[in-house]
């Protein structure tokens, strides 16, 4: 069995596909859908749009998993703060998306994997708040530039015992990160499960279900990196149990 990941696509204007100069587009990076497909799972990459939680919750009746990607900021009104000059790439339509998706996944048990800005919108999403510019700051590593900046292999130190050091298969990993903005303030349900040398918050979990998000980017040497894949393989895992929970319940229902 296969599970079908949602996979939250970036949407593209007309003529940022150099091949479609006059329709716009939706996207996602190869290298998140090549990590699912070793991992064992099938994707469908999903538009942006408007949509509530119920909405969201509807399309989610047809997916085993769901996977947020990184990208442009969340808007900080999101989190009660006017934006800095240094905010960039902000969608309000994809964070309206990405925020009632992932409070549907909660809500409906599907397991979620939140890369970088996928992350941040978990945060957001939950009511937690954002470092809106960390580059520079003193006392912090470098953790890269965003937007197709090179990125910064660094240490993260994970928490023995949880899903994410279970899911990673070690308590230290050699991460790939490329980005400006990190948590700030932790959302209520969500437990810190790995940091950086310099004291970040590297990666969250929820305290009930199989929700990480993680601050860097597994995908960038998951083809070398086991433990990297590794996040790749136990979300397709969970969902293929969700699956096979799925199938076993309609079946009963066929049944009587």
């Amino acid at each position: 069995m296969q599970p079908l990941i949602a996979v939250a696509g970036y949407a593209l204007s007309a003529g940022e596909v150099r091949r479609w100069p006059e329709t716009d587009a939706v996207a996602a990076p190869a290298p998140y859908i090549r990590a699912v497909h070793r991992a064992g799972g099938r994707e469908a990459v999903l538009l942006p749009v408007q949509h509530d939680e119920e909405a969201a919750a509807d399309l989610l009746q047809d997916f085993d998993g769901v996977l947020l990607l990184g990208g442009g900021d969340v808007h900080p009104h999101l989190y009660g703060e006017e934006a800095r000059p240094e905010i960039y790439g902000v969608d309000p339509v994809r964070d309206t998306f990405e925020i009632a998706l992932i409070r549907a996944a909660i809500k409906l048990e599907v397991p979620t994997l939140a890369v970088c800005r996928g992350l941040q919108v978990l945060n957001v999403a939950l009511g937690g708040t954002l470092y809106q510019h960390i580059t520079g700051r003193k006392g912090l590593a470098s953790h890269g530039v965003p937007g197709g900046g090179k990125p910064v292999m660094h240490p993260v130190v994970l928490e023995p015992g949880s899903q994410l050091a279970q899911a990673m298969g070690t308590t230290r990993a050699e991460s790939s990160s490329h980005h400006h903005q990190a948590i700030a303030q932790l959302a209520r349900g969500l437990v810190p499960v790995a940091r950086a040398e310099d004291g970040l918050v590297e990666a969250m979990e929820l305290e009930n279900g199989w929700v990480i998000g993680v601050q860097w980017h597994p995908e960038d040497t998951a083809p070398a990196d086991p433990a990297q894949q590794g996040l790749f393989d136990a979300l397709v895992r969970q969902a293929t149990q969700r699956a096979q929970r799925r199938r076993a319940a309609s079946q009963t229902v066929g049944v009587h």
